[in-house]
């Protein structure tokens, strides 16, 4: 590890997590393609006895129901350590005869991201402080964003894992169905070709996600906001 990266890891690092965590979160998502709301989001934090789970509904609405009727599941669970969640097992799909379900397995003693998709699976090494597309959402609340102009972290969607840069930048307002917020505003670094993705994160709220964006390289648009937040010690 380099002094950089250690002095940034420093820099992001909050007090132990166990005292950060709230034991419960419950979140709800409307999700909107170019403008149309497309399905509603539902999602369950819990963190006990130095474990965590998050599961996470996705379920299309209106005309879009008509052709997805089975919801997409997604679920990460692991512990909640010094530095944040450290995930053990995430996993997606539509249902269990779902061709296109992913999963990762987390080896951290042997240092080891096993993945499974498409009918297949690979055995990567495993970087310190990798997260699933899943729990990097909750993973905001263990680090002292605030104080950073960037945050860097490896993230797996099941189907590879990547390592991602977003600018930071603090006292950004916006308006949501919970009030106009400051929020942190984090911005994918990303090469042309590939898609971009913004987070809008809630100081008020434990740093948890209010608003998300994706565009993806065709320039189609999706919307993530937020539209009820629950918080439980």
């Amino acid at each position: 590890m380099t002094r950089a990266l250690a002095a940034l890891l420093a820099l992001l690092l909050a007090p132990p997590a166990w005292a950060a965590a709230p034991g419960t979160v419950t979140a709800r998502y409307d999700t909107f393609r170019n403008g149309t709301l497309i399905a509603v989001v539902t999602e369950n934090f819990e963190a006990k006895d130095g474990d965590y789970r998050i599961s996470s509904e996705t379920r299309a609405v209106g005309l879009f129901a008509l052709f997805q009727r089975n919801p997409l599941n997604f679920v990460s669970s692991g512990r909640v350590t010094p530095t944040g969640l450290q995930p053990q097992r995430f996993e997606g799909k539509r249902g269990e005869s779902d061709p296109r379900q992913v999963r990762g397995e987390f080896d951290w003693q042997a240092g080891r991201l096993e993945i499974s998709h498409d009918g297949r699976s690979d055995n990567l090494a495993l970087p310190p402080g990798t997260q699933d597309r899943l729990s990097i959402l909750y993973q905001f609340m263990f680090l002292a964003l605030e104080k950073a102009q960037r945050v860097e972290f490896p993230m797996t969607n099941g189907r590879k894992l990547d390592h991602y840069r977003y600018a930071v930048r603090s006292g950004v307002e916006i308006d949501t169905p919970l009030g106009r917020l400051a929020t942190l505003h984090l911005v994918k670094q990303h090469r042309p070709d590939e898609s971009g993705a913004e987070v809008w994160l809630s100081p008020r709220h434990r740093y948890l996600p209010v608003k998300l964006l994706v565009v993806e390289e065709d320039g189609t648009r999706y919307d993530q906001v937020i539209t009820g937040l629950e918080i439980r010690p």
